[in-house]
């Protein structure tokens, strides 16, 4: 018995060979994700039971119920916004360690999120919240833009390392977090207590309108990664088999770090500095499905959006009333991942 599946759409001339094991593992990690998303909007101050909520979740606003308005108003968008920046953040990561052959890479070690975030705050420093959210995203995305392209240029020597490019990316990291924080001890005592709360990574204070911002910066870029996703298998094999193969290394390696940075900048924009998920979404999930890019994406998404559920709702519940950022949680969990990661590379050297 084949272990894939195969699906072709001769209209569209498009053909899929998918492994059966995979489609299982992402159909149980949907479940997972679905139970998770009812539980949280169900737990909070207001406990609703998982039932009502599922009804409440199928009928909509309409039933005029202070459950539902409860539900809709300032629960799902929390869990949307969460679930967006989960996947953004994860699938950031997945494509930096495919580009930069290292698993010790994502966008916060390398400094695309310090970028984001450093242009977030000063987004915030200027306008004072005073203005549409919709320009943040651009600042953020300018910002993990700007150093991407930096740490491209200053890791370049005839072709651009992998390892050159993530030492680089470490020193830039750190250079951008100090910078940051000299920025904030000189800014109004209001806009550093808005960023550092921010900064820490949260989703509170989650609206509707916030999503409807965040998704167009999805919808354009979710479909030309996995355009490019053949790329990526390719990228990992090193650089000279791709280049014997017909792939244009640096062109395509350029355009992926884009990408990158455009999904990290976005959801940076939005969730502040939540850490790790583009560490370990990438790990867990080719444990779960193997290292085929196809598959890999899928699944890194949909974890990296359990990841940052999970931890908002530890952090909304646990310590109620306390609001504990969600970004507290995640390096809770990410910062012994990574010296785990940090031991095993090195034990491979």
């Amino acid at each position: 018995m084949s272990k894939y599946v195969t699906l072709r759409v001769r209209s569209l001339k498009l053909s899929l060979l998918l492994e059966k094991r995979a489609l299982w593992i992402t159909a149980a990690l949907l479940c997972v994700l679905l139970v998770l998303s009812v539980v949280s909007v169900g737990v909070g101050t207001m406990y609703i039971s998982p039932w009502h909520t599922v009804q409440h979740l199928i009928s909509g606003m309409n039933s005029g119920e202070m459950e539902a308005n409860i539900i809709w108003n300032f629960r799902m968008p929390r869990l949307v916004l969460a679930i967006l920046a989960g996947m953004a953040l994860a699938l950031s990561g997945a494509i930096l360690q495919a580009v930069v052959r290292n698993p010790l890479a994502s966008p916060d070690v390398i400094g695309i999120t310090s970028g984001a975030a450093m242009m977030a705050v000063l987004y915030l420093a200027i306008y004072n919240v005073k203005t549409s959210i919709v320009w943040m995203p651009l600042f953020a995305f300018a910002g993990a833009l700007f150093v991407s392209a930096f740490i491209y240029v200053v890791a370049w020597r005839k072709g651009v390392s992998p390892m050159r490019m993530i030492l680089v990316g470490l020193g830039v990291s750190a250079l951008l977090e100090a910078g940051k924080m000299l920025f904030l001890v000189l800014s109004p005592l209001v806009v550093t207590s808005q960023a550092k709360i921010w900064i820490t990574g949260t989703v509170y204070g989650a609206t509707w309108r916030s999503v409807g911002y965040f998704t167009p910066w999805l919808l354009i870029f979710l479909p030309l990664l996995f355009i490019i996703v053949r790329r990526l298998n390719i990228q990992v094999l090193g650089n000279e088999l791709p280049v014997l193969l017909g792939g244009r290394i640096q062109l395509q390696r350029l355009a992926m770090i884009g990408t990158a940075a455009a999904l990290a900048g976005s959801a940076v924009a939005f969730v502040g500095g939540v850490g790790f998920i583009g560490l370990m979404a990438p790990h867990l999930s080719r444990r779960l499905v193997g290292g085929s890019h196809g598959a890999l994406l899928i699944c890194s998404a949909i974890v990296g959006a359990i990841l940052l559920v999970a931890a908002d709702l530890i952090g909304r519940t646990f310590f109620a009333p306390r609001d504990i950022p969600a970004g507290v949680f995640t390096a809770v969990l990410g910062a012994p991942f990574f010296l785990y990661m940090l031991i095993k590379v090195k034990k491979q050297a």
